[in-house]
């Protein structure tokens, strides 16, 4: 078995599948991919199921050494990516040979890049996941962010044929410094007044430094309680809005604590989430109120659009959801 060598780990680089299920009723969160989109994009590009292991990449990224000949894929927020000092095209498949350096710079926008690699990152899975839980300090690589001096274990295959798939630009989100999402009102928006629930609805909050995995503290309006902000603990879903007593909400994310016991206001719809976790501290958000039917009609446009992206061995196609054309192609890459 080949694999990488880590030279330097970046600012904080995890390895992260689809997530950890199984185990919430035993307080132990999914973690996993934050921005679920570049994950299974990325994956797919390389030929790889949509929970095979990826290394997430937040604002700068890490440099690694390859023993083996690989075939790698890097999606999500814009950055610098060098090969041997070349520099490589984001979302397009690429060949890494033995012994060449690939470097991941800073991102110019967004928060979260993915390096996937075809046959996945091979850790260790613990409690049938390969995602790193930071805090619990499990999974991954000994359950912490990359370092120099680590390894990476690949499979060794390339995805023969996959060489140079890549998205055009109508199929690459952008990553602005604003961003719109959706949300549903609720489970307990009855906690709070119309005023209040209009204050969210039509007001801008910053994403606040600290931050993280866990949650996404907000600097904006405050959301005061009608009366208690205390309510008997349930489960906290992801995107969820949960407002404590000082009336600021936080997003609660993928490595949130499975249960908590104040008023969730609203919760951020699937289709979403990732846009959620391409925001940085400093950048702000918006949230627009949706009902179910349009929450899973999001969740069920954005599935059909990963599911019809890549058709194999088609070499060039296009296809369209709610009347937008997308582009899939393949070209050759040059030989070095």
């Amino acid at each position: 078995m080949g694999g990488a060598e880590v030279l330097s780990g970046g600012l904080l680089s995890t390895v992260q599948d689809e997530g950890r299920f199984g185990w919430q009723a035993y307080g132990l969160p999914t973690a996993g991919a934050m921005d679920w989109y570049a994950f299974q994009a990325g994956n797919m590009i390389v030929g790889n199921s949509a929970e095979a292991a990826a290394l997430e990449i937040t604002l700068a990224g890490p440099t690694l050494r390859f023993t083996c000949n690989a075939m790698v894929a890097v999606t999500g927020a814009p950055l610098p990516v060098l090969l041997n000092g070349k520099e490589m095209p984001l979302w397009q498949s690429f060949v890494v040979k033995t012994g060449q350096q690939l470097s991941l710079g800073a991102v110019s926008a967004g928060c979260r890049a993915y390096l996937c690699v075809a046959g996945g990152i091979l850790v260790p899975k613990v409690l049938g996941s390969r995602s790193t839980y930071l805090r619990g300090q499990l999974g991954g690589v000994d359950g912490r962010k990359l370092a120099a001096g680590d390894f990476l274990p690949l499979e060794l295959r390339t995805a023969v044929g996959r060489e140079g798939l890549y998205l055009l630009p109508e199929a690459i989100p952008p990553y602005p410094k604003s961003q719109s999402v959706r949300v549903m009102l609720g489970p307990q928006d009855d906690y709070f007044s119309i005023d209040t629930l209009n204050a969210l609805l039509h007001s801008e909050y910053k994403i606040n430094p600290e931050s993280d995995r866990m949650g996404y503290r907000l600097d904006g309006p405050q959301l005061p309680h009608k009366e208690s902000a205390d309510i008997i603990s349930d489960g906290v879903p992801p995107g969820a809005l949960q407002v404590p007593g000082h009336g600021t909400p936080i997003i609660m994310m993928a490595d949130r604590p499975t249960t908590g016991g104040y008023p969730k206001i609203a919760t951020v719809i699937t289709a979403d989430l990732w846009k959620v976790a391409q925001i940085k501290p400093g950048d702000s958000i918006r949230f627009q109120e949706v009902d179910f039917y349009q929450a899973r009609q999001a969740l069920c446009d954005t599935r059909a659009l990963l599911q019809s992206l890549f058709t194999p061995n088609d070499r060039l196609f296009n296809v369209r959801v709610n009347g937008k054309k997308y582009f899939v192609r393949v070209q050759e890459l040059e030989d070095e």
